[in-house]
């Protein structure tokens, strides 16, 4: 099963307000803004490509859940 590589940045502009908001709704889910946005790129490609994307685009099965680990359940110095 692939893994998905974690090598490309995304560099975005975003409203200090609203990153700040998103930021405390993250941290009230226990993840972090990054694991959010990953998820949000999941949903928005399914949505577009349907229930076969990772196949499509990952040649399988990702090795990410549909849902962000809350923070306290990854390992010590993983980066996000």
């Amino acid at each position: 099963m692939p893994v998905e590589k974690r090598t490309a940045r995304l560099t975005l502009l975003i409203d200090p307000n609203k990153k700040a908001v998103f930021e405390q709704l993250c941290n009230n889910h226990d993840v972090t803004p990054s694991q959010m946005v990953r998820k949000f790129i999941r949903d928005f490609i399914e949505r577009e490509l349907g229930p076969d994307w990772r196949e499509q685009v990952l040649g399988g099965d990702d090795d990410e859940e549909d849902e962000p680990r809350p923070r306290s359940a990854q390992g010590r110095g993983e980066r996000e």
